[in-house]
């Protein structure tokens, strides 16, 4: 798409989702000087955001285009705090955010030679990855289980409270003008001319330049609304939360199937270990995925399936007290990979979407390729990866701009 016949300074964008990638890409977009107003159906942070565990990973990404955002998006968290520290005002809420690596733990045979071959496949891309012997493995997780057959230390991940990541990112494109609204719904598209120029919502219609879907698992709602069809899903996640405790797991750990579980297309239940701990001195025990639709229910099943994976990686919780479980939904896309980009067929609508479990960490990268695309037409190889219209994506699209 060419770039916008308008300058940044008189560019307005309506931004629909108040999550992390919302809040990023109109952090962005105001700093780059757009007109912004940011539209959510309920309270900011208040879905997917609000349910994540806060996790910038290149730990459990292939190589290829979700990976190279993921190294491009670290290196922007790398940076965020200082840039914040700049725009917002002094006693601002941090972003409690943790360099405290991953450590990825097999615990059968074929596990570990699968996890051996996938770190050697990511070193070639860049990616920091240290195999490491029983006794490394136990020197950076005591209580790690006595069972395991290989490991493997992720220094460069990270960890983030996405609710206040979140109201961080907000709050700085407040200060550069954005509106930021709540309560309101996106209930239908102003058109001219078969262009997008704004949306309607229950007080009228907001008009715009450009419209950013950027609603997470509700996206594909928002965009029907509009009249394109978007194959974005709503992905279910459960995690069980202990009672606060002195810190007993010191990094992100997780088992060695769970890259498989992240990039499986099955609707049904799957299940792999991910055990961390909280600021808080809680311990937040994953990972489910299931596709049910918005099926909120919380079920012993998962619970249980949850439990039992945990206690292969550290037995030493079999003693610890439940204290409450949460779950939420990701933004499932068939071909595994976010959407960034313009509509090809509906002249000013935009996504940013479809991160799936990703979403906090790939955030802020996302926003800089949506901003770049959008202000100056940029051809930026990365962003090519991420059109709608790409060849794997291509058969689930159906029908076009009503």
């Amino acid at each position: 798409m060419s770039a916008s016949p308008t300058s940044p300074a008189s560019l307005r964008v309506v931004v629909v989702g108040a999550g992390i990638v919302g809040a990023a890409t109109a952090r962005a977009l105001a700093c780059a000087g757009c007109d912004v107003t940011v539209v959510d159906r309920g309270p900011t942070a208040g879905g997917t955001s609000a349910a994540g565990e806060g996790n910038l990973l290149v730990s459990d990404k292939e190589p290829g285009p979700e990976l190279r955002l993921a190294q491009r998006s670290l290196a922007a968290w790398g940076r965020i705090e200082d840039e914040l520290r700049e725009e917002l005002p002094a006693g601002f809420p941090g972003l409690e955010l943790e360099r405290k690596g991953s450590l990825v733990v097999a615990t059968t045979e074929a596990g570990a030679e699968a996890l051996l071959t996938f770190a050697d496949t990511q070193r070639g891309a860049g990616v920091l990855a240290e195999t490491v012997d029983d006794a490394r493995a136990h020197e950076l997780e005591p209580d790690l289980t006595p069972d395991s057959t290989a490991a493997v230390f992720y220094p460069e991940d990270l960890q983030v409270q996405p609710v206040a990541a979140t109201e961080a990112l907000l709050a700085a494109a407040r200060r550069h003008g954005a509106r930021v609204h709540q309560g309101v719904e996106v209930t239908g598209p102003v058109l001219s001319s078969g262009r997008l120029v704004g949306v309607r919502v229950a007080s009228g219609t907001l008009p715009a330049d450009a419209v950013v879907i950027a609603a997470g698992p509700w996206s594909g709602l928002v965009a029907e609304r509009l009249g394109v069809h978007l194959p974005v899903r709503p992905r279910r996640g459960t995690v069980l939360v202990t009672s606060r405790m002195p810190v007993r797991v010191r990094h992100k750990v997780y088992d060695a199937d769970y890259v498989g579980a992240v990039g499986s297309g099955s609707a049904d239940l799957q299940v792999s270990s991910v055990v961390e701990s909280t600021a808080g001195g809680t311990v937040l025990i994953g990972s489910s995925r299931e596709r049910r639709g918005f099926d909120e229910r919380i079920e012993a099943r998962v619970l249980a399936a949850l439990a039992t994976k945990a206690l292969l990686l550290f037995p030493f919780l079999a003693d610890v007290q439940a204290m409450r479980a949460y779950g939420g939904f990701r933004p499932f896309v068939p071909d595994h990979l976010p959407v960034i980009g313009a509509d090809p067929r509906l002249p000013g609508l935009w996504h940013a979407t479809g991160h799936e479990g990703a979403g906090i960490g790939l955030s802020l990268a996302t926003a800089e390729l949506l901003r770049d695309q959008l202000l100056a037409g940029a051809a930026d190889p990365l962003a090519a990866e991420f059109r709608l219209d790409r060849p794997t994506l291509l058969p689930h699209l159906e029908g076009a701009a009503r």
